[in-house]
């Protein structure tokens, strides 16, 4: 009974986190405001100092709450081990990265569009799997990567707009930029966290240490890139300009909700998983049609949304490959 408690709770905790980031991202991006919109690079360096605070607690209390453990666990492991430390500062690179086109992806996309084609992550992480891992896949996985495929070439079929020529190329020109900035994450995804994963399987360290290790670079990559991007503008109106409730609700959600995944992803299993999936991509649709309204369905998006869903299914179908540990 606890059991299937544990699984229906952690089911709802990967929707509600799945969907409300997407939701709230998309909602903070289009949303006119007086004055300046925030700076998506600036997010991503909130969203790490909140991580790296969320994780130092979390070590905090698996020591008992004890000072000097936790003063020892984090000079023992990050300061004393620094080749240890520095290979983390490849995957957190491209997470950094990853995060950034996340912001970028939501400017140009709707959510339900987005939530779909972000989908061919699974597609990324099991080549890097296969070909970093050696994991080897079956039938039904490689058949589910085909129809995954499909499913997300259909929801980016070209539309029939009614609106005039200048408003279609701008359309097409900024659906562009989100599906190779949601083409780009997805690789990245798939490649951080397949090398996270070995990362992680090669040592003894706890999991939240890891992610101390992988904050303090993101932290530095992402204040590098908000220096380097939006520099002028920081120093100009400092880095919180724009910021308001849904800006806070968005970092928190990107900085904690990875943290609350890893907490209750070994309750999941696949079909859970891909459940989880599915009920967000019809949330997402649901809630950009008829509250966001910035998406107008049409038979080619349902159509492939269905057929990413049963790849989704499908993927888990066959053996249970370990869960590629996300990046908390």
């Amino acid at each position: 009974m606890a059991s299937s408690r544990l699984k229906y709770l952690s089911l709802g905790v990967l929707v509600f986190q799945t969907t409300s980031l997407v939701l709230t991202m998309r909602y903070s991006r289009t949303l006119q405001a007086d004055g300046p919109r925030y700076l998506a690079s600036s997010a991503v360096v909130v969203a790490e100092v909140m991580k790296i605070i969320a994780c130092v607690l979390l070590v905090f209390k698996e020591h008992s709450y004890s000072m000097r453990a936790l003063n020892s666990i984090l000079r023992q492991e990050i300061l004393h081990k620094p080749v240890e430390t520095l290979k983390l500062a490849i995957p957190s690179g491209i997470y950094t990265l990853q995060n950034n086109l996340l912001y970028v992806a939501l400017s140009n996309l709707d959510a339900a569009t987005y939530q779909v084609t972000y989908q061919l992550k699974i597609l990324t992480t099991a080549l890097f799997s296969v070909s970093m891992l050696g994991r080897r896949l079956g039938v039904y996985q490689w058949l589910s990567l085909l129809i995954l495929m499909i499913g997300v070439a259909l929801v980016q079929w070209p539309s029939e707009s009614p609106s005039g020529p200048e408003k279609e190329a701008l359309s097409a020109g900024s659906q562009f930029v989100g599906v190779m900035a949601v083409l780009v994450a997805c690789c990245s995804s798939g490649f951080a966290g397949v090398y996270f994963e070995k990362i992680l399987k090669e040592s003894k360290q706890s999991v939240w240490v890891r992610n101390i290790q992988l904050g303090m670079f993101g932290l530095v990559f992402g204040l590098f890139g908000m220096l380097a991007y939006d520099g002028e503008r920081v120093r100009e109106s400092g880095m919180f300009q724009g910021y308001n409730t849904i800006t806070w609700t968005v970092v928190a959600l990107q900085a904690l909700g990875g943290l609350v995944i890893a907490a209750v992803i070994k309750y999941a299993d696949n079909i859970l998983k891909g459940f989880a999936t599915s009920l967000s991509i019809i949330l997402s649709t649901l809630i950009s049609y008829f509250w966001l309204q910035d998406f107008d369905p049409t038979s080619m998006f349902f159509l492939g949304a269905i057929l990413v869903i049963v790849a989704t299914f499908l993927y888990g179908y066959e053996g249970k490959p370990s869960p590629n540990p996300s990046r908390a």
